[in-house]
């Protein structure tokens, strides 16, 4: 080890899956990785943010003891680096004087030699920081790694308006490194691409950008680490949606293409191809879905199997993201039931390979209409008795999840659950929806998809999972004779279009109907999105897919009398 200017620096960027408040846990993946990045002969391991957290960790920063087992945990692996194999850089908690911060540390030479603190935090959508986090109370210098100057800004550090980027580059910085937490939506790669483009135009540095991998609650984090080089070219692009410990090298200035006079060019790392549209969205699903169920302990999952698309697309990302023997569909037969229904159910369940069981529900549900014929007389049947037969599933269900320990998989889309075209304590009954933030189109589209294609690191079979017959027909709940989901909703084209411009884009009224929707249609759209709050605030969580999602994004007052008239 020397602090003479080298002219090599090999980079390993590790992008893993950590887990919040597993400290231990995160502390052994933190040291495999730099095992795993000396055997490729690194230099330095560089971490994403808050990893020995995991991120985000919300209000368990509140907590000294989970500070302190943090700092531990991150000076404990400072003595690792005594061993004279690459240093690191690490994100972390840390409480000082100046208060709690989402910080880094740098790691080498057996030490602790540098710490830096975020100075930007995020306020906005997913992102509520500034509930737990002060920021730092100085602007960030570059730290002497080794001879080099590094820079590192931490994530929202390079979003901002603050000029974190440009006062590194004045203040001397080389490279600029970036640790982040950046969650999934489609189309989120070029977003943060541009975002780093235009800070390497500002500064004329390169910038590596090592994102987190995993899915957090709500939140998938999709990895897809990249670096551009001074010369705005890609310098190497990590995959997404799986964990990687990559080694990238980088030389002084020695005539190679990319570099500035005297700078920094990256010769060497991965050019992963990043999937797009439908396969990225599956892969967000899935890998939401399967760390949900292993991160909080569950066995096995179960789903109602209804002979519907939505369904059927959770069934398929369930054995893609837990393998078919952790997997129970269930079809609960009544008598608006179709044969068809019974037949498609029964096909893709088969076709995946999962356990397939048939409970029929004409005894519970007769029986709640028999305890409420008497307090019902002289009423007319409706939505009502219609609601017994979905909230005699749901309760089925949890049973069922009481009695075998599986977490229930509920799969309402956001089409649905937009205008509460779902039941309370029925078929929102669950634990988690890896479909809760797709409309219905985006469902079609991606069971089309996944009938053509298996992701990698799917664990279901190849070939047609999802009968064509369940894609083709008109979605129906079944409640009564002959219904389809339009007697109640316009077409889903229609729709889905009209949601999109209120929740995703927080369009007026006047603006959606110049698109060419008729205008009593789009105020009772708006109205049922409205009503529905309440119903959304009990939901299950689910997979982040949107831009603004029911949740973290959108928090509208359940009370709100508001309309755009």
């Amino acid at each position: 080890m020397t602090n003479a200017a080298p002219d090599t620096l090999r980079i390993a960027v590790a992008q893993l899956n950590p887990t919040v408040g597993d400290v231990p846990g995160n502390l052994a993946k933190a040291r495999e990785a730099r095992a795993d990045a000396a055997r490729q002969g690194a230099d330095l391991l560089l971490l994403t943010e808050l990893f020995i957290a995991g991120y985000p960790p919300e209000d368990l920063v509140l907590k000294p003891a989970f500070l302190a087992a943090c700092e531990r945990a991150v000076r404990d692996l400072a003595e690792d680096t005594a061993d004279g194999g690459p240093g690191v850089i690490i994100g972390t908690p840390l409480k000082r004087e100046s208060g709690v911060h989402n910080s880094v540390m740098v790691l080498d030479g057996g030490k602790v030699v540098a710490e830096r603190h975020k100075v930007d935090l995020p306020n906005y959508g997913e992102f509520d920081e500034k509930r737990v986090f002060q920021a730092g109370p100085s602007m960030p210098g570059p730290v002497n790694f080794r001879g080099v100057r590094l820079g590192i800004p931490v994530c929202e550090d390079i979003w901002g308006e603050l000029d974190v980027c440009e006062t590194l580059a004045e203040s001397g910085a080389e490279i600029l490194l970036v640790p982040n937490g950046s969650p999934y939506y489609r189309g989120k790669v070029e977003v943060r691409q541009q975002i780093v483009l235009v800070q390497v135009i500002e500064t004329g540095l390169p910038i590596i950008y090592a994102n987190m991998l995993g899915g957090q609650d709500e939140l998938v984090f999709d990895g897809a680490s990249f670096a551009i080089q001074s010369d705005k070219s890609l310098a190497f692009q990590m995959s997404q949606f799986e964990e990687a410990v990559a080694v990238t090298t980088w030389r002084k200035d020695e005539g190679v293409a990319g570099a500035e006079a005297g700078g920094w060019v990256c010769t060497g790392g991965p050019m992963a191809i990043i999937p797009e549209k439908e396969e990225a969205d599956y892969r967000a699903c899935m890998l939401g879905l399967r760390d949900y169920v292993n991160k909080n302990g569950f066995r096995n999952v179960v789903l109602g199997m209804s002979g519907g698309v939505d369904s059927a697309l959770c069934a398929a990302l369930a054995v893609d993201a837990l393998g078919e023997e952790r997997v129970r569909a269930v079809m609960m037969p009544y008598r608006y039931t179709s044969k068809e229904s019974l037949r498609d159910a029964e096909a893709c369940a088969r076709a995946l390979g999962c356990r397939y069981d048939i409970v029929p529900i004409h005894e519970p549900v007769e029986g709640f209409r028999n305890a409420l014929g008497q307090l019902f007389e002289g009423t007319e049947e409706g939505i009502t008795e219609e609601n017994l037969q979905s909230r005699a599933r749901g309760t089925l269900l949890m049973a069922i999840s009481n009695k075998f320990g599986s977490m229930v998989v509920t799969t309402g889309n956001k089409s649905e659950m937009s205008v509460g075209y779902a039941t309370l304590y029925g078929d929102m009954n669950g634990g988690f929806n890896p479909i809760k933030d797709l409309y219905k189109m985006q469902v079609y589209a991606l069971c089309r998809w996944r009938n053509e294609h298996v992701p990698p690191t799917a664990l279901g079979p190849s070939g047609e999972v999802i009968p064509s017959s369940i894609i083709d027909k008109a979605p129906s709940a079944e409640l009564r004779e002959n219904q389809t989901d339009q007697d109640s909703l316009p077409p889903y084209p229609v729709l889905d279009d009209i949601l999109e411009c209120l929740v995703e884009n927080e369009m007026g009224v006047d603006e959606i109907v110049a698109r060419g929707h008729d205008r009593a249609l789009v105020h009772r759209v708006e109205h049922l999105l409205y009503v529905a709050e309440y119903k959304r605030r009990q939901a299950a969580p689910g997979v982040k897919i949107t831009r603004k999602n029911f949740g973290r994004d959108r928090r509208y007052p359940i009370t709100n009398k508001f309309r755009d008239r």
